[in-house]
């Protein structure tokens, strides 16, 4: 067995970061921003009023001065003449401060009579005015990488972008193993059980930027396995779930052998998800993962995850925070633990029961509370690593 940290080295050095296409910017929304863009205009490209009210010039500006209306500035129709001494423009947010004004006084301060106006309440010291590049200016940059959410894809339309260099989605192909499974919806035998191990991993990779197919359930046979493999070349990334172990219905190892597979490594010191497998198949990488659910799910938060994101050109490690244990631990044997547990108001407590099987746990829990290889009892009180689930985070690392 190896450690988790040199298990996760080997994993990242069997893929690449994916190449870069274009896409409109209406479909750019979550994807990973693959190159720096520059803004191709300044934003706003004029000195715009930010109210409703009247252009003027600021020196004449006080409490009951009086001025002459010559015009009028709106959204898309500016003024295109001068304001002069003792003269006002109407103006409405958003619009074009003609020139010769440099204050905006706000239309609740101001009586009007015909064509003239009169200050009627203190105008205040703002003026009112949103100066030309007081948001960004032509060539200001939006660096890479990033994930695009909406307000980075708001920006981008203000800097007049309409197509946006990304990182394409790494395309990972999923094979469920075992005689045991039936898809969701079927109805299984009276010795099956209900495949989730897939859907659970497509729906975490996928929130992670991937594109994942699920690929039909292949059996405990060469012949099947073989196929299930067909399926999956030109993937970047291959994914089995179950029969990477050594049992005499474990195919999956020497199945993949036979059609090239490179092992890398196989078993890792931790728990959940000993019997995990790596290597390269032509020009797919290949994770073989333990078929217990929460065995699937916890490989998939921890190696999994990374892969996605150093395949997208983002930062591939998890951010480990640390919190108070909120009740005791025992102390933990020889290979790393991953607890389910519930972090909430600073405290962290890992749920009793942490079988591998127990998808209900998992749904419950937000945080991975990590114990070192032979970590000593710890108190209520003291500060433990963890790590958030993904399904519990509004935003990626």
């Amino acid at each position: 067995m190896i450690p988790v940290s040199e298990a996760l080295d080997n994993l990242l050095s069997l893929i690449s970061t994916t190449e870069i296409e274009e896409v409109p910017l209406v479909q750019a929304a979550g994807r990973v921003l693959a190159r720096d863009l520059k803004a191709r205009r300044t934003q706003p490209p004029f000195s715009a009023s930010a109210m409703d009210g009247y252009a003027v010039n600021k020196a004449e500006v006080e409490r009951h001065a009086m001025f002459k209306v010559i015009g009028e500035s709106a959204a898309g129709h500016g003024f295109q003449g001068r304001v002069g001494a003792g003269q006002a423009v109407r103006i409405f947010t958003g619009a074009p401060v003609p020139e010769g004004a440099s204050f905006v006084v706000i239309q609740e301060d101001v009586s009007r009579s015909g064509d003239l106006i009169t200050i009627t309440d203190p105008p205040g010291d703002n003026d009112n005015i949103r100066p030309a590049g007081g948001d960004f200016i032509a060539g200001e940059v939006v660096t890479a990488p990033r994930v695009l959410g909406s307000a980075d894809i708001a920006l981008l339309a203000s800097m007049n972008i309409a197509t946006v260099p990304v990182r394409k989605r790494p395309d990972i192909a999923l094979i469920s193993t075992g005689d045991e499974l039936v898809m969701p919806g079927d109805t299984p035998g009276p010795d099956q059980i209900i495949a989730s191990n897939t859907f659970g991993l497509k729906a975490l990779l996928d929130d992670l930027g991937a594109k994942t197919r699920i690929l039909p359930i292949a059996r405990d046979t060469i012949p099947a396995l073989t196929a299930a493999f067909d399926l999956a070349k030109g993937a970047d990334l291959i994914v089995t779930i179950g029969g990477a172990s050594v049992g005499d219905h474990d195919l999956v190892a020497p199945v993949a052998a036979k059609m090239g597979m490179e092992q890398s490594f196989y078993k890792v010191a931790m728990r959940p998800g000993k019997p995990l497998m790596a290597g390269r198949m032509g020009a797919s990488a290949m994770v073989g993962l333990p078929g217990n659910p929460v065995s699937a799910m916890v490989c998939g938060h921890v190696f999994l995850a990374p892969m996605v994101r150093s395949m997208l050109g983002l930062s591939h490690k998890p951010e480990v925070q640390q919190a108070r244990l909120a009740a005791p631990l025992s102390a933990n044997g020889p290979r790393m633990h991953y607890m389910r547990a519930r972090f909430e108001d600073g405290q962290i407590t890992a749920f009793d029961r942490q079988d591998s099987s127990l998808l209900s746990v998992l749904a419950q829990a937000n945080a991975l509370l990590i114990r070192p290889p032979n970590d000593h009892a710890r108190d209520s009180g003291e500060s433990v690593d963890f790590i958030q689930l993904w399904h519990d985070l509004f935003t990626p690392w």
